[in-house]
């Protein structure tokens, strides 16, 4: 019998044949470590799925990538479901694989952490860039489903607590594939127009996947990047989203938020009161100060006898006059004083009062004084001042030496 020769193309096609019309093989699910994970522009994903004795090439096409809810990583063990074929081209049997989740643990756990850690180093979480909410804002702006619980809740506790803002409800879908691109939308439209002085995001309660809207890049992102205050409620007290951690203040219910947005009315009046109190009792102690002091300033002798402040007046004018007197003649007296001690002091280097004493002053003819024998001439007449006039006299020999005469 001969053999019939095939080719390649037909072996591949034979292998292919038989395990695509092997029914365990449409629908497997196998378990096994990710590596050499590759994402390619087109969309699609190629990767190795193995375990201790084997490996397995992959494929998850972009339609299926697309509805993966986290970031698969080398290392990562994972459980995917597909079907096992060959591609005719190069002969070699891979995995198409439909889904994939990580082992132990939900997908979305895993990308919950993911996204957690991702924005968490791109400092979406950071304390400093959360604004405070406005004490008593005039417009709170709701993102959130208009059919929901949470918004009737919502609008009747800030009705109730703080009736005169106005509350102006942005209807969006909380849940599905489409609510994350339209909470994103319903938070930037928000923001951009100034609808609210704060806005509150958020849904009641209920599963993880149902509250995963919360948990999505996009909506995280429009949240860090609104300028107005912005408040999450999601879930119940034990739920914690993304948006909880990139809002400016979390709610732990959406009851909760809007207890937080706003005042209490009613404490409000109190203190309104108190202040009004305060106020009052402020102003009737300051009057009652003033009356006392009226009644002080009544009593005092310028109120009582009208020209008892001039006579004060007077009498300080002549007490002032007085004191100037006594100022003046003192200082006077101590220049007289003064001026007789200089008096005597000149008197007493008087030339005169030395011509008194016997002595005399002779000058030449231009009247300078003498003072040396070397000053005059024989035969130069001469004037000698006496303490008593003086006269003129010749000259008719100097001498060097005085003589004496007995």
């Amino acid at each position: 019998m001969d053999n019939h020769v095939f080719t390649v193309t037909e072996v591949n096609n034979l292998v292919k044949l038989l395990l695509d019309n092997e029914p365990m093989l449409q629908n497997v699910c196998v378990r096994g470590e990710l590596s050499n994970y590759k994402m390619y522009p087109s969309g699609h994903h190629y990767f190795t799925l193995k375990d201790p004795e084997g490996a397995i090439r992959c494929v998850m096409f972009k339609g299926s990538a697309m509805k993966l809810r986290f970031r698969p990583e080398n290392g990562m063990k994972v459980v995917v479901t597909g079907r096992v074929t060959v591609f005719p081209r190069d002969g070699a049997y891979q995995l198409y694989c439909n889904t994939m989740i990580p082992e132990g643990v939900g997908d979305l756990a895993v990308a919950f952490e993911q996204l957690k850690a991702k924005l968490y180093a791109e400092g979406l979480f950071d304390p400093a860039h959360k604004k405070p909410l406005p004490a008593y804002p005039e417009r709170i702006a709701i993102v959130t489903s208009s059919a929901g619980a949470a918004v009737h809740d919502m609008i009747r506790i800030l009705r109730r607590r703080y009736p005169i803002a106005k509350v102006i409800l942005l209807p969006v879908r909380v849940q599905g594939a489409e609510a994350p691109p339209e909470i994103a939308g319903a938070i930037r439209y928000a923001d951009k127009w100034r609808i609210g002085d704060v806005i509150i995001t958020g849904r009641g309660g209920g599963s993880m996947e149902d509250l995963w809207a919360f948990n999505d890049e996009r909506v995280a992102r429009a949240i860090y990047q609104c300028e107005t205050p912005i408040i999450s409620a999601v879930g119940h007290e034990p739920d914690v989203t993304i948006s909880d951690f990139v809002a400016d203040a979390r709610a732990s219910t959406p009851s909760n938020a809007a207890e937080i947005a706003v005042p209490d009315q009613g404490e409000l009046l109190r203190w309104l009161r108190g202040a009004g109190e305060r106020m009052e009792q402020s102003e009737t102690a300051r009057l009652e100060a003033l009356r006392q002091r009226l009644e002080t300033l009544a009593k005092k002798r310028c109120m009582t006898d009208q020209l008892a402040y001039v006579q004060d007046k007077r009498m300080e004018l002549l007490h002032a006059q007085q004191r100037l007197g006594d100022l003046a003649a003192g200082q006077l007296a101590r220049k007289k004083q003064g001026f007789s001690a200089l008096a005597a002091s000149l008197d007493a280097m008087s030339p005169l009062k030395v011509l008194g004493r016997g002595y005399a002053m002779a000058q030449s003819g231009d009247g300078t004084i003498l003072k040396s024998w070397r000053d005059v001439t024989a035969g130069e007449r001469v004037s000698v001042t006496l303490g008593a006039g003086g006269f003129t006299a010749t000259v008719d020999e100097p001498f060097e030496e005085v003589r004496k005469h007995g």
